[in-house]
């Protein structure tokens, strides 16, 4: 099986066109995953078409896979999928985006939604099964007539997609990598049973099913015994069905740290940086994420707040950078999410402020350069996620971190399982253990914050991208000779 074609399909690719003909890099960490994946072995990227410009790409190459270069120098072949405008609305902006998302990271107001009616019900038939359908369709005319070909689907958007993979390709090998947590079962009981059955169905079509941490692992195992009564090995991570067993694996997401240091040294990344130290204070917070409600910003600036109030003698010393990228703004929860982040920023920056000091610094932005600069010279990173799949600040900052900086790590986040030891744990949803934290960061000492830094650099550089491919493709091989 070693000879066999590698099939990747995931909703966003490596890259998307621009109007101006230009290409730009694909966002999120599903991407930087997959680009490890696809840099370190010959594979065929399939995806959705995002943009006007990605569907006029497709079309020059008459729907075939087609050579791209990203901009970081890296070249892809990639097969890109053009979906009914409505259908991919409904797939995105009501099934997986809010609601397997939701229920995934544990963001429903249940008392007060979702409200599941005709429009969720039609919308997971005619868009996310639809959009499911485009990209089998696709996976299945590039391995026609190949024998035994290995099929890796990714994430949340892709569910019901290796089943109608296994009905026609009953020889494939399908892998599927989740990206975010796996939620506990009661969560998925939102789901009407036809719709959950439905996405169940679809996963457990694949020969292995992985997740970045061990309790994502349990869970999804515990949500097979709970929800569809089958038979469950908690400790070797198999399910069985009646006509064969699905190994459930977990495989911690490593970092390019070579990728990330190079980054830290390129020009532009030196302006920001000369700016960054010009303004400096005698202390720098950092965090960097996408807007996004699962990251917890608002209780993050509330911890800073009542920081700032328990410890006045940090005022005018101690500046909190904000980088974050506006995140499916055309979600109303997401957009009404960034206004109140805009507007606790204003009260925070009001109550403590100065005519010359402004302690938090709000960029709404997506700016790779920007933000290693601001990784060199933190004394603190903020990662307080609510819930996380793997959360890759977590392991980038430390890399090329000057200063010994300390990291706040939510116990919620799947990097903790990794990097807990030497990071100063919170509880996401106390805010006054994320202020207490704050101090204790800012007044560790010199060599207990070495430390820690050492640990966490030890541990992030331990393992590549690499390793993280070659992990599961030697799983796809045992299993295939067993």
């Amino acid at each position: 099986m070693t000879g066999s074609p590698l099939i990747l399909v995931s909703n966003r690719g490596p890259v998307t066109f621009e109007p101006d003909g230009s290409v730009r890099r694909g966002t999120g960490g599903l991407v930087t995953a997959l680009t490890g994946l696809a840099s370190h072995r010959e594979v065929t990227w399939i995806a959705s078409a995002m943009t006007d410009e990605d569907i006029a790409a497709a079309q020059q190459y008459g729907g075939e896979p087609f050579p791209i270069r990203a901009p970081d120098g890296d070249e892809y072949m990639v097969k890109l999928v053009a979906s009914d405008p409505e259908a991919y609305d409904r797939f995105y902006g009501i099934i997986a985006n809010p609601m397997l998302w939701f229920i995934q990271h544990y963001l429903w107001d249940l008392s007060n939604a979702p409200d599941i009616r005709r429009n969720e019900t039609e919308a997971f038939e005619f868009g996310y099964n639809a959009v499911n359908e485009d990209l089998a369709r696709a996976v299945l005319e590039e391995i026609d007539g190949v024998q035994e070909p290995i099929v890796m689907v990714h994430d949340y958007h892709l569910y019901t997609l290796p089943g109608l993979i296994r009905r026609e390709r009953p020889d494939a090998f399908l892998h599927h990598f989740v990206h975010i947590p796996w939620s506990q079962s009661d969560s998925w009981r939102v789901l009407p049973s036809m719709i959950r059955q439905a996405i169940y169905r679809g996963i457990l079509s694949n020969d292995i099913v992985g997740f970045h941490t061990r309790s994502y692992r349990r869970n999804f195992l515990q949500c097979c015994e709970d929800l569809l009564d089958l038979d469950v090995d908690f400790e070797r991570g198999i399910v069985h069905l009646p006509e064969r067993e699905v190994w459930v694996r977990n495989y911690p997401l490593p970092i390019d740290a070579g990728a990330v240091t190079a980054t830290a040294t390129r020009p532009r990344t030196l302006e920001f940086e000369a700016e960054l130290l010009r303004r400096r204070r005698d202390h720098l917070i950092l965090r960097v994420d996408r807007a996004d409600l699962s990251k917890n910003v608002l209780r993050g600036f509330s911890g800073f707040d009542a920081f700032l109030e328990q410890h006045p003698e940090f005022r005018e010393k101690v500046t909190f950078i904000a980088q974050l990228m506006p995140s499916r703004t055309d979600v109303p929860e997401y957009a009404e999410y960034l206004e109140r982040i805009e507007a606790v920023v204003a009260v925070v920056n009001h109550r403590h402020g100065s005519p010359d000091w402004m302690p938090i610094q709000l960029k709404l932005r997506d700016d790779l350069e920007e933000a290693v600069a601001a990784y060199k010279h933190y004394d603190v990173l903020m990662v307080n996620a609510m819930f996380d799949g793997m959360n890759l600040v977590a392991k980038e900052g430390p890399i090329v971190n000057e200063r010994a900086g300390v990291s706040i790590l939510s116990e919620n986040t799947g990097a903790h399982e990794e990097l807990g030891e030497y990071a100063l744990s919170v509880n996401p949803f106390d805010i006054q253990e994320l202020a207490d934290s704050i101090h204790a960061a800012l007044t560790m000492p010199a060599h207990e914050r070495r430390r820690r830094h050492e640990g966490l650099k030890s541990i992030v550089t331990a393992r590549n991208p690499g390793d993280w491919v070659d992990e599961q493709l030697a799983d796809i091989r045992s299993k295939a000779a067993s």
